[in-house]
């Protein structure tokens, strides 16, 4: 199976809407800040707002719908990327550049003995100029694409090697109300009375008539990798699958916020239409395979020892 992609050939940016709804009722609870609690703020014309998953928390939830925690690999159509897998002493899998918020430099990975080949394979010299292009890229590329879309920053081997995100999306609501409610917790330490361990509790939960989830694809930051068109091909399909996956299987986002997608709008480019997560899966396998001999995708093992 192949996927149409040219009308994306000249275009920037490729922006993505989703309209979602609560899949039962009418709340949902939205991210929540130490300190700061729900993110309010107020629209372009003075409409209550409402930040319901943050961009740091959908990278997250983008890297995960790729990753079967079962068999402990990529989901069937991504098999054969690249990702740094991380084991203990004993040879027991812990976690992966895939899952780890940080990615590949995650302390389980970056700060790891092992982590010194991939090290060496960017070249870095300190008081020596450093191209993100040359040396960065094609690392990330052969030891974890994921970053390629996510970002990262490598300040554990120097604070000059980052790479922004070529994938970002949010989640906010508007003209949200409060739905106000409260619970109680109810403990009995040693020595308590009964009734003494009760805690009251306030809980807000939020209603809104619009939900919408917002996907930008910079198109631009891909090419500029110059990593030949069918890795870029592989790229933006391995974006489209996140996308489609995460509105499929990926909306659960708290036990009081799950949600479904009612519609999806591709707002930027005009003419291009998203391809089905089935179409998507069908041609991935094969995209993957063409990809191989420019990006060398490796799955080293590296052995945390702390």
């Amino acid at each position: 199976m192949t996927l149409d992609l040219s009308a994306l050939s000249d275009a920037p940016r490729l922006l993505i809407e989703a309209h979602l709804d609560p899949l039962q009722g009418t709340r949902f609870q939205p991210t929540g800040f130490p300190e700061i609690g729900p993110a309010q703020y107020d629209g372009p014309c003075r409409e209550p707002m409402l930040l319901v998953e943050s961009t740091q928390s959908m990278a997250n939830r983008l890297e995960a719908v790729c990753w079967d925690k079962v068999v402990d690999d990529w989901v069937a159509p991504l098999k054969g990327l690249s990702v740094v897998r991380v084991n203990d002493k004993s040879g027991k899998p812990l976690t992966n550049s895939v899952l780890e918020a940080h990615r590949i430099n995650s302390e389980y990975i970056a700060r790891m003995p092992g982590f010194e080949p991939i090290r060496k394979a960017m070249g870095y010299e300190k008081d020596r100029r450093f191209s993100v292009r040359e040396q960065l890229v094609p690392v990330l590329l052969a030891y974890d694409i994921n970053s390629l879309l996510h970002g990262v920053f490598l300040e554990e081997v120097a604070g000059v090697i980052r790479l922004p995100r070529a994938v970002s999306a949010f989640v906010e609501a508007r003209n949200v109300t409060t739905a106000s409610s409260g619970g109680v917790k109810v403990g009995l330490e040693p020595g308590q009375k009964s009734g003494d361990g009760n805690v009251i509790f306030a809980r807000d939960e939020f209603v809104s008539p619009e939900i919408r989830a917002f996907f930008n694809v910079d198109l631009a930051q891909l090419r500029g990798y110059g990593l030949g068109d069918d890795v870029f091909q592989l790229l933006v399909a391995l974006a489209l699958f996140k996308v489609r996956a995460f509105l499929e299987s990926g909306l659960r986002l708290r036990t009081a916020c799950d949600l479904k997608c009612t519609e999806v709008e591709v707002e930027r480019p005009a003419g291009f239409a998203l391809p089905t997560l089935a179409d998507l899966a069908g041609a991935l396998p094969a995209l993957i395979d063409q990809a191989r001999p420019d990006g060398g995708f490796q799955q080293p093992v590296v052995v945390y020892k702390k």
